[in-house]
C-alpha cells in the first residue's frame, strides 16, 4: 500500500510532518498552532478532516503546542506518546489532561504497533537531551508483489549506532536531521555551553554526522530500495542548505547510488513525495506556501531551549 510524505514545518520553530496512506492522516509531531497547520495542510489539498491522529517523537516545545493539543480533543484525534512524555506534558500543557481525560492519548513503546489497518509503526529510541525521544519507521501493507512502502524518520538525535542503521535500511524514504556544520557552530559566537550541548551524543546531528548515518543505510539496504532522502531540523544559524544537500549527494556519489534529496524548511511546505500512493483528489489553490507568522513561538519554551538551534 502507497504511502505519501509532506514536510510542513521543520527546525526549532516548530516541527510537523503529514503521513497518508490509503485516506488516513497522520501527523508526526504537532510544533505549529492549529491555525498555522490548518494553512499547511490546506496547501498541499488537505485539512483537520484529513488528520486521523498524531505521533509525538519527544517533548521539547518545537514538537507539540498546547493550542494544537486543544484542537486534538475537540476533534477526538487520537495522540500517540511514550509513557515517558507523561510527566512533562502533564507539568507543562493545559490540554493534555483534557486528552487523557478523553481517553484519546495512546502510549506506544518499542514494539511494532498499528496506527491504521494499513499501516504500521515500530518506535525507535534515539539519543537527544528532550528526555525520552523516538524515531519511527512506518510501513504499509504489501502490494500484490509483496513490497510495502517504508518510511524511516529519525529528528533531533545527537549520535547513532548500529541498531539504528538496521531499523532503517530498505526504506523507500529516509527523513533524517541534518541539523548544523560544525564549523559554523563552533564560530557561531553562541555560548560555549550551548555549543557543547549541540555538538555532544544527545544533540543534534551534523551534516557530517548525517551523512555517515546515511552511507550505512545504504549499504545495508537491498541497491536502489532509498529512493528519497529528506533533510531535518536544519539549523537557522549554523547550517546553510547548500552544505547539507552537498554532503547527502556526496555519498549517493561515492556509492553509486540514485536518489533524491529533499531539504526541508521551518517557513515552507515541503514536496509532497508519493511512494506508490494514487494522486490526492483534491488540490490546494494556493500558489504559494504559508509563511510563520512573524510573531516568537505560541508557547514558552522549555528549559534550556530559548536558545534552541
Amino acid at each position: 500500500m502507497g504511502l505519501r510524505f509532506t514536510v510542513l514545518a521543520s527546525g526549532s520553530g516548530g516541527n510537523a510532518t503529514l503521513v497518508e496512506c490509503d485516506g488516513f492522516g497522520l501527523l508526526i509531531d504537532t510544533g505549529l498552532g492549529p491555525r498555522q497547520l490548518a494553512a499547511r495542510l490546506a496547501h498541499v489539498g488537505a485539512s483537520w478532516s484529513s488528520v486521523h491522529a498524531v505521533l509525538l517523537t519527544h517533548t521539547h516545545s518545537d514538537h507539540w503546542n498546547d493550542s494544537t493539543l486543544a484542537q486534538l480533543a475537540r476533534r477526538r484525534v487520537p495522540f500517540y506518546c511514550h509513557p515517558g512524555h507523561h510527566r512533562v506534558l502533564e507539568a507543562w500543557s493545559h490540554n493534555f489532561s483534557a486528552l487523557k481525560a478523553a481517553r484519546q492519548v495512546r502510549d506506544y513503546d518499542h514494539a511494532d504497533f498499528a496506527l491504521a489497518p494499513g499501516l504500521r509503526c515500530r518506535a525507535l529510541p534515539i539519543s537527544h537531551d528532550g528526555g525520552v525521544t523516538f524515531g519511527f519507521r512506518l510501513e504499509g501493507l504489501p502490494d500484490l508483489f509483496g513490497h510495502s512502502c517504508a518510511i524511516g524518520y529519525v529528528a533531533d538525535l545527537g549520535c547513532w549506532d548500529e541498531l539504528l542503521v538496521q531499523a532503517l535500511a530498505d526504506v523507500d524514504l529516509l527523513a533524517i536531521e541534518f541539523n548544523h556544520d560544525v564549523r559554523m557552530e563552533c564560530a557561531s559566537g553562541r555560548t560555549p555551553a550551548l555549543i557543547a550541548r549541540v555538538l555532544g551524543d544527545q544533540g543534534h546531528l551534523s551534516n557530517d554526522q548525517a551523512a555517515g548515518l546515511l552511507r550505512e543505510v545504504l549499504r545495508r539496504s537491498r541497491p536502489g530500495r532509498l529512493r528519497h532522502v529528506v533533510q531535518l531540523h536544519l539549523s537557522r544559524d549554523c547550517n546553510e542548505p547548500s552544505l547539507a544537500n552537498a554532503a547527502a549527494r556526496k555519498v549517493f556519489a561515492e556509492l553509486s547510488c540514485a536518489g533524491e534529496v529533499h531539504t526541508a524548511r521551518q517557513d515552507e511546505v515541503g514536496a509532497t513525495i508519493d511512494l506508490g500512493a494514487p494522486p490526492r483528489k483534491r488540490r490546494s489553490r494556493r500558489t504559494s506556501p504559508p509563511k510563520a507568522p512573524p510573531a516568537g513561538p505560541s508557547q514558552g519554551w522549555l528549559p534550556g531551549l530559548e536558545d534552541a538551534c
